[in-house]
């Protein structure tokens, strides 16, 4: 394209000189053809200045989409600028969709990010480390992190400059009966930059709390009786003792094996629930046969709990008559463990001559079981927790009973695995209610005969 524009100067600065040659007189002639030639390179250089112009004036205008040229060496340039623009154009356009789906990324990550810059001052956040930190991204935009999150823990942690590992604090809406507890990372990048992490771990710290608390609980539950069963056969091996001391020992060692021997059967339970696939809908039982083996099994418990000089507990079995006949699905070995337990509860905590009833009633969410008592009754800020594992209104009054703790733990769980759940009601003095409460679809009804 420069070659031919050259090759055309030149043959117009020829054909000029010529005209000029010939149009003025003969002693005129070289001077005429100089100025024609002259005349014709200005007009070239005014032409291109002119065309300079209005492609600078195009250039500054950002309107690349209107065509200033349409032929010439200047359409080329044109052509070839709009060309580049477009490529940059298109991959500017495709830097952003990516930084934007990127961006949209982080912003779905349960985890919050923050990006700092080298003064710790915030660049960028997602909203979860907003609803974390308590931040707003585009007010708190380049304010220090310091000054958001005053906590003593993050504070000492950002001075040490020791970013190895997390630091757990407790988030924003934390509070005593509700914690929320947050972990921290930071990772330096770049010039000095850092890149903020945060994740809630409450349900982690929580579940540590209950695996040290299981720990214990149970290492001091078995300890217990394992140290009077120690003592018991250290006093039969060192002291001689009449056959009816010896026999009273050997009841009372028996009473502690039968303890632990429940503890570890109980733990069984509650590891096989957690650990099993939920129940099926293949195996049917009715409520009638369920609420009559509940019958024999609480006979035998009272038995074993009637002391001599005690009146016995009345007890009473009752199934609504809208329930004749009803069936209900699920694990009958893990229902009746549920059913034993609330029975097991009732009779231990309710004093000689009490009374404990269990019945069979229709809800409108479906069936319930239910198991009331004349027991002493709970408070009300208990009831929320006794479905924990090892949770004790009173440690000493449940030695008595020769309780494991773990009862109404198994109660929830099998709930659970059944779609239930465990409904507790209690009043001090005035005695309490276990209620299980079943969906109707666990539920058959026989057909109706016309």
């Amino acid at each position: 394209m420069i070659f031919e524009r050259l090759v055309a100067f030149v043959l117009l600065l020829v054909i000029a000189g010529l005209f000029g040659f010939f149009i003025f007189p003969s002693h005129l002639s070289f001077l005429g053809a100089l100025s024609c030639m002259l005349l014709i390179a200005v007009a070239t250089v005014l032409q291109d200045i002119l065309h300079g112009s209005r492609f600078l004036k195009w250039l500054k205008s950002d309107d690349f989409a209107v065509e200033v040229f349409n032929s010439g060496y200047w359409e080329e340039a044109s052509r070839r600028v709009r060309k580049i623009f477009k490529q940059k154009e298109s991959t500017r356009v495709a830097s952003e969709e990516s930084l934007r789906q990127f961006l949209a990324a982080i912003q779905a990550s349960p985890n919050g990010v923050l990006l700092l810059d080298a003064d710790s001052r915030i660049q960028w956040s997602n909203q979860t480390a907003a609803r974390h930190l308590g931040i707003d991204p585009q007010i708190d935009s380049h304010q220090l992190i310091g000054n958001l999150l005053r906590n003593p823990t993050f504070s000492h942690y950002v001075h040490s400059k020791s970013f190895d590992h997390e630091v757990i604090i407790e988030g924003r809406l934390h509070r005593v009966d509700r914690p929320q507890k947050l972990g921290i990372q930071i990772f330096p990048y770049g010039d000095g930059r850092m890149l903020f992490l945060s994740r809630d771990v409450t349900s982690i710290e929580q579940a540590e709390v209950m695996r040290r608390d299981f720990v214990a609980n149970v290492s001091h539950e078995i300890r217990t009786p394992l140290t009077v069963l120690l003592g018991f056969v250290e006093t039969l091996q060192t002291l001689q003792l009449t056959p009816h001391e010896q026999n009273n020992y050997l009841q009372l060692m028996a009473k502690q094996a039968y303890r632990m021997k429940s503890l570890v059967e109980d733990l069984l339970t509650l590891s096989k629930l957690e650990g099993s696939p939920y129940p099926n809908f293949e195996e049917w039982n009715s409520l009638k046969s369920i609420l009559k083996q509940c019958e024999e099994d609480a006979n035998g418990l009272m038995k074993a709990l009637q002391h001599d000089d005690g009146p016995p507990h009345m007890m009473s079995f009752h199934i609504s008559d809208s329930l004749e006949g009803v069936e209900i699905s699920g694990s009958i070995q893990e229902l009746n463990s549920a059913f034993t337990n609330l029975i097991s509860n009732a009779l231990r905590y309710t004093q000689a001559g009490g009374r404990v009833s269990v019945s069979w009633i229709e809800q409108a969410e479906g069936v319930a079981f239910m198991v009331e008592d004349t027991g002493p009754g709970i408070s009300a800020e208990h009831l929320p927790r006794l479905s924990e594992r090892f949770y004790r209104i009173d440690r000493s009054r449940s030695r008595d009973t020769g309780g494991t703790g773990l009862g109404l733990a198994i109660v929830k769980h099998v709930m659970q695995r059944h779609g239930g759940h465990l409904q507790i009601e209690s009043e001090l003095n005035k005695g309490s209610r276990f209620t299980l409460i079943f969906p109707s679809n666990r539920l058959k009804v026989p057909e109706k005969t016309s």
